[in-house]
This record gives structure tokens, C-alpha cells and sequence, in this order.
């Protein structure tokens, strides 16, 4: 008599266990990071005589107000790339397009290799000059790509055969597009801009060199005063940061791909 066993889990569990872990793990190491710079920036004792530059430049109040302005050229850029990426993805995915999609991939790809530090110089001399509007051009260039890419990968693996169908019970174009393609893209798309997102917290701490403000005007500060260290805590805050916007796009990402499945 042979003794039943129980079905091995399979490895599509296994790896949605490790990211159901995930989930949890990034949101407690972003937690330990912040506390533990603040902590030791309270430790340091800034406002001992002697020690003012340093003490301005890390006053949490003046902390939060950096915080804020990175998060603002953040999402301001990152909606901007949103909303050129994807029509354009949508039309260079069409038929239509031919080899036109090719050649503006090749194109972005092209501004893509741009070094960010060179591109966020150099808008400080176009005519928007210094300032957060340079900032915000400098990281749409820098991270439109990974967006309009997806957009166009997402909708141009969509099974032909889930548009036939659609065509076939009478659906113009533009439906087809709307309640076909792109829900089956989403996935994708969010993919995309999960990359965009993480791109541009990185390089907009590049933005205080043309006076919009950020993160790095902190660092700049503390490495000006030969304080490393204390440059290192706060770009250990822009690394709390970059990990707590990448939760934050899996969070939908994962969300998006639990709909579409």
C-alpha cells in the first residue's frame, strides 16, 4: 500500500512568498535608516559654538524642507514623463508607425546615455535658466525612456489573436485600444515608470548645483566643510528615500498585475 504525499510547492508560490517578504522588508529597512540618521545627526550636537555652518545645514527643519523639495521635482517630472511617454508610446506602437518606433527608441536611448549631471548643467543655460523648471526638463530627459519603452514592449506583446477578437465583436480601434490593449499593458507600463521613478530621486539630488534645492545642497555642504560623514548620512536618506518610492511603485505594480490576472 502506497502512502499519499503532499504536492511539493510549487516554485510560482515560492516566489511569491519571497515577495510577499519583500513587501515587508523595505518599508522596516527605509524605518531603521531614517531613525538612525536622525539619531545620529541629534547625537552630533550641531549647535555648539563653532559648529554653525554645520548646524544649519543639517536643522531638521531645514532637512524637511530639502526632503520637500526633492520630492516635489520627483513627482512633478515623473507625471510629466508620464503624460509624453505614453501617447507617444501608444502611437509608436501602431502599425502605422512602421520603423518610426525604432528610430525614436534609438533616439531615446541615445539621450538616455546622457550623463544626468551633464544634462541638469546644461539646461541651466537654456532659456529657463537656474532653477527647479531646469531641474524638472533635465529629469525628463533623463528618465523618459525606461516609460515610453514599456509603453511600447507592453502593447506590442499583446496576443494578436485577444485583438482579432475584440475586432471581431464589432470593437473600432481606439475600444480596442482602450478596453483591450491597455489593461492587458498596464503591467508593463508600471514597470516602466517604477524605473522612472528611482532614476529621477537619484538624480535630483544632482539639482542643487543649478539652484533648485533638493538633498543635495546638504551634501554639497557637508563635503565643502570636509564633513564625509555627515554628507553620508544624508545620502543615506536619499537612499531611504529611493527605496520607499521603488515600495511604494511595487506596491502598484503588484496591484495592477493581481487585476490583469
Amino acid at each position: 500500500m502506497t502512502t499519499a504525499t503532499a504536492p511539493a510547492p510549487t516554485a510560482g508560490r515560492a516566489r511569491g512568498r519571497r515577495r510577499d517578504r519583500s513587501l515587508y522588508v523595505t518599508p522596516v529597512l527605509v524605518v531603521l535608516i531614517v531613525a538612525g540618521v536622525v539619531t545620529w545627526i541629534d547625537a552630533q550636537d550641531f549647535t555648539r559654538p563653532g559648529r554653525a555652518p554645520e548646524g544649519r545645514a543639517l536643522d531638521f527643519g531645514s532637512l524637511w524642507t530639502q526632503f520637500l523639495q526633492q520630492a516635489y521635482l520627483v513627482v512633478v517630472s515623473t507625471v510629466v514623463v508620464v503624460v509624453i511617454s505614453i501617447p507617444i508610446g501608444i502611437l509608436l506602437s501602431r502599425r502605422s508607425a512602421g520603423r518610426l518606433g525604432d528610430a525614436v527608441l534609438a533616439v531615446g536611448g541615445f539621450l538616455q546615455a546622457l550623463p544626468p549631471f551633464g544634462v541638469i548643467i546644461l539646461m541651466a543655460f537654456s532659456p529657463l535658466g537656474f532653477g527647479a523648471p531646469s531641474a524638472i526638463v533635465a529629469l525628463v530627459i533623463a528618465s523618459f525612456l525606461p516609460v515610453l519603452t514599456n509603453t511600447v514592449v507592453g502593447l506590442r506583446q499583446v496576443e494578436p489573436s485577444f485583438i482579432e477578437a475584440a475586432r471581431g465583436m464589432g470593437m473600432s480601434a481606439g475600444m480596442t485600444l482602450r478596453r483591450v490593449e491597455l489593461p492587458l499593458a498596464v503591467p508593463v507600463m508600471v514597470a516602466g515608470i517604477r524605473v522612472a521613478l528611482v532614476l529621477n530621486v537619484g538624480t535630483a539630488t544632482l539639482a542643487t548645483f543649478i539652484g533648485a534645492g533638493g538633498l543635495g545642497t546638504p551634501i554639497q555642504s557637508m563635503l565643502k566643510l570636509g564633513r564625509t560623514d555627515a554628507a553620508f548620512a544624508v545620502a543615506a536618506l536619499v537612499t531611504a528615500l529611493a527605496l520607499f518610492v521603488d515600495w511604494l511603485a511595487a506596491l502598484a505594480e503588484r496591484a495592477v498585475r493581481g487585476a490583469g490576472g
